[in-house]
C-alpha cells in the first residue's frame, strides 16, 4: 500500500538529512506505529505519505514514495486527498469551519459526496467518537482534547484508504484515547484501512500495532521484537526488561500473568517514602482529610512517614505529628467560572503549598485548563475567590503577576514569537531580569542538540513545548502551571522534565500540572485532584487516588496490584535495597 524506496529528506539550511535511506513497505490493512526519540523525523516520514513533504514544507526529497501506486513527487496533497486522511500534531491547524458538525462534513463536501451519504457518515462519526453533544458547539470553545477528537473525525468521514496520524491521543484523556484507538482498530480489521501513526505515549498504543517502525534506523518488525531493542518503550516493557521476562509483555494482562515471582520478591520490601513539602497538610474540597468532593473520601485517614511524606509501600510505621503549615501559595474558595452557556467550574475549594506538586486530571472538557487560566488571571471568576501569592490574579498588573506565576499553555506557540531559538531565549532573559544565557541553559538541559538559529516553527511539537517551558522557567516563578506538559515528548525528554520539576519543587516552587499522562502523575505528583464537569470529585495523595481509579492508574500499579507500586523506578529502587545491589532477573 505504501512503499518507501531509499527515501531521504533534507530541509533547507539543515546540517544533514532528517530522514536517511528509508526503504520499507507498509502492508495494506495494518496498523503501523512509528516510534523513536523526539526530532528523529517521525512527522517528516508521515508528511511524505500525504505529500505535504516536500510540496508544502519545502526541502529536498530523494528516492520515491508511492501510495497505492501514486508517486507523491508528482502528486501534490490535493491529488491524494481522496486516498489519504491526515491529522497533524496541531489539530487546530486543520480546521476550516466554525462548528463541529460543519467540520466533519467539510472533507466530504470537497470530494463531492451526496448529501444523504454525508449526513449518515457525520452521525456515525459523532457516535463513534463521543461528539454527539458537541455537534453545534463552536470549535473555538472546545478543549484541546475535544478538538483532537473533532480533527480525527474530520478525516474519518471521507473513508480514506490510508490514515496518517501524528500524536492522535496526545491531548486525550485515557478513556477517550481508548475509544479513538478502538475505532482505528475496527477500521483496520473490518474495512482494511491502513493506519500509519506516530505516538510517544506507547503505553496506550503499542498493543494495537501490527508492525512498528523504529527511527532513525527505519527498522520495521513485530512489536515484541522492536520493543526489545527500542530506546523508547512503555512502562510494561521497562518492567519486563528489568525482570528479565522473555518474550517481553506488551499488555498489562500479559505482564500480570508473568508477575507472580516479582510480586513475591516485593512482598517483604521495607516501605519507602516520597518526601512531602513542609506545609503538605490534609486538604481538599472540604478542607479536611483528602476528599472525594461531595461524596467523601474512601479512606478514613492517610498514613504518614517520619518526615511527613506518604508511605506508598508495604510496611506500616507509626504516624508522626504533621509539621506546622505555612501560608498556601494558591487558595480558592467556592470558585466558579461560567463561559458563555457553559458552567466550566463549580465550587472549587483548593489549596497548593510551596514545594507541592499537584496533578489535575479528568476527562476532556472537565475544566482543568479553565482552572489554570483562572489562576494566572486570564479569566475572571463568576463567583467565589482565588488568591495566588496573596494576590487576586485577574486584578493584578500582569507585569507584577508574571513574577509570581508562569503558565505553559497547551499550545506552546502562543508564547513563541521570535524568529530563532536564540532570540526567544534572549528575550526571555531580558523579560525575567535573568543573567544572559539562563534560558539557553534550560533549553539545552531539556532539549539537547537544538541549534540557536533554528526557527521555532521548524521544531516538533514536543521541542516547541520544551522551548516554551524554558522561557517560562527563566523567571523562576514561585507557582508554575503546566497544561499537558508531556504532549509530544518522548520518554527521555519526559525524564529530563521530571528531574527539572523535582528540583524546582525541592527548592520550594509549587507546581500544578493539568495532564492526561497517568505515568507522569504517578512519577511526579504529591497529590492528584480529579475534576469532572467542573467540580472536584477526588483530592488526595497520588498513591490513593490513581490506584483507586482504573482510568487513571499507571501500568505498573495495574500489573502489581494490590501492592501499591506506581513506577518501574520505584520497583527497581526497592529491589536494589539499601546496599544498591541488584537482585538479578525475577
Amino acid at each position: 500500500m505504501i512503499r518507501f524506496e531509499n527515501v531521504s529528506v533534507t530541509y533547507d539550511g539543515a546540517a544533514g538529512p532528517t530522514l536517511r535511506d528509508v526503504d520499507l513497505t507498509v502492508p495494506e490493512g495494518e496498523l503501523v506505529l512509528l516510534v523513536g526519540p523526539s526530532g528523529v523525523g517521525k512527522s517528516t516520514l508521515l508528511g511524505t505519505v500525504s505529500g505535504l513533504v516536500p510540496h508544502f514544507t519545502g526541502g529536498t526529497l530523494t528516492g520515491r514514495v508511492t501510495v497505492d501506486g501514486r508517486d507523491t513527487r508528482t502528486h501534490p496533497p490535493r491529488e491524494l486527498a481522496d486516498l489519504v486522511g491526515t491529522v497533524g500534531q496541531d489539530p487546530s491547524a486543520h480546521f476550516v469551519t466554525d462548528t463541529v458538525e460543519d467540520e466533519l462534513a467539510y472533507g466530504m463536501e470537497s470530494l463531492g459526496l451526496a448529501p444523504g451519504v454525508m449526513r449518515r457518515r457525520v452521525e456515525e462519526t459523532l457516535d463513534l467518537l463521543g461528539l454527539a453533544e458537541l455537534r453545534d458547539r463552536p470549535i473555538a470553545t472546545l478543549s484541546g482534547g475535544q478538538r483532537q477528537r473533532v480533527a480525527i473525525g474530520s478525516v474519518l468521514t471521507p473513508h480514506p484508504k490510508i490514515l496518517v496520524l501524528d500524536e492522535p491521543t496526545s491531548a486525550l484523556d485515557p478513556s477517550a484515547a481508548e475509544d479513538v484507538l478502538a475505532v482505528l482498530q475496527r477500521l483496520v480489521h473490518d474495512l482494511g484501512t491502513t493506519v500509519l501513526l506516530a505516538e510517544h505515549r506507547l503505553e496506550r498504543v503499542v498493543q494495537y500495532a501490527d508492525q512498528i517502525i523504529l527511527l532513525p534506523d527505519a527498522v520495521m518488525g513485530p512489536p515484541a521484537e522492536i520493543m526489545a531493542v527500542s530506546p523508547v518503550h512503555p512502562p510494561v516493557v521497562g518492567l519486563g526488561r528489568m525482570a528479565g521476562w522473555d518474550p517481553l509483555p506488551l499488555t498489562v494482562r500479559d505482564a500480570r500473568r508473568r508477575a507472580g515471582g516479582l510480586k513475591e520478591r516485593l512482598e517483604g520490601v521495607e516501605a519507602l517514602e516520597i518526601p512531602a513539602p513542609p506545609a503538605f497538610e490534609a486538604r481538599g474540597s472540604g478542607g479536611g482529610a483528602p476528599g472525594y468532593g461531595k461524596w467523601g473520601s474512601p479512606h478514613a485517614a492517610r498514613r504518614r512517614g517520619r518526615g511527613g511524606g506518604f508511605i506508598l509501600f508495604k510496611r506500616r510505621r507509626t504516624a508522626a505529628p504533621a509539621p506546622a503549615p505555612t501560608t498556601p501559595l494558591v487558595l480558592t474558595d467556592r470558585l466558579a467560572v461560567r463561559r458563555a452557556r457553559v458552567e466550566a467550574l463549580r465550587h472549587i475549594d483548593l489549596t497548593v503549598a510551596p514545594g507541592e506538586t499537584l496533578a489535575l486530571m479528568g476527562r476532556n472538557g472537565a475544566g482543568k485548563s479553565t482552572l489554570l487560566s483562572t489562576l494566572v488571571g486570564m479569566i475572571e471568576p463568576t463567583a467565589g475567590t482565588v488568591r495566588v501569592a496573596g494576590r487576586t490574579p485577574h486584578a493584578t498588573d500582569p507585569r507584577e503577576l508574571i513574577r509570581q506565576v508562569g503558565l505553559v499553555p497547551q499550545e506552546p506557540r502562543d508564547l513563541l514569537y521570535a524568529d530563532t531559538v536564540a532570540a526567544e531565549c534572549a528575550a526571555a532573559d531580558t523579560d525575567a531580569g535573568a543573567a544572559p544565557g539562563t534560558c539557553r541553559a534550560l533549553v539545552s538541559e531539556l532539549l539537547p542538540g537544538v541549534a540557536d538559529d533554528t526557527h521555532p516553527r521548524d521544531l516538533s511539537e514536543g521541542q516547541r513545548l520544551a522551548l516554551a517551558l524554558a522561557v517560562v522557567l527563566t523567571g523562576r516563578p514561585p507557582l508554575l502551571l503546566l497544561d499537558e506538559p508531556t504532549r509530544g515528548l518522548d520518554y527521555a525528554a519526559k525524564a529530563r522534565l521530571v528531574t527539572l520539576l523535582r528540583t524546582l519543587a525541592a527548592e520550594g516552587h509549587a507546581i500544578v500540572l493539568a495532564t492526561h499522562d497517568v505515568e507522569l502523575a504517578a512519577e511526579l505528583a504529591h497529590r492528584v485532584v480529579i475534576i469532572a464537569d467542573g467540580e472536584v470529585v477526588a483530592d488526595g495523595p497520588t498513591a490513593e487516588v490513581v490506584v483507586s481509579s482504573p482510568a487513571f492508574s499507571p501500568q505498573v500499579a495495574k500489573i502489581l496490584a494490590p501492592q501499591p507500586w506506581l513506577t518501574v523506578e520505584q520497583v527497581e529502587r526497592a529491589l536494589r535495597g539499601p546496599t544498591g545491589q541488584g537482585e538479578g532477573a525475577l
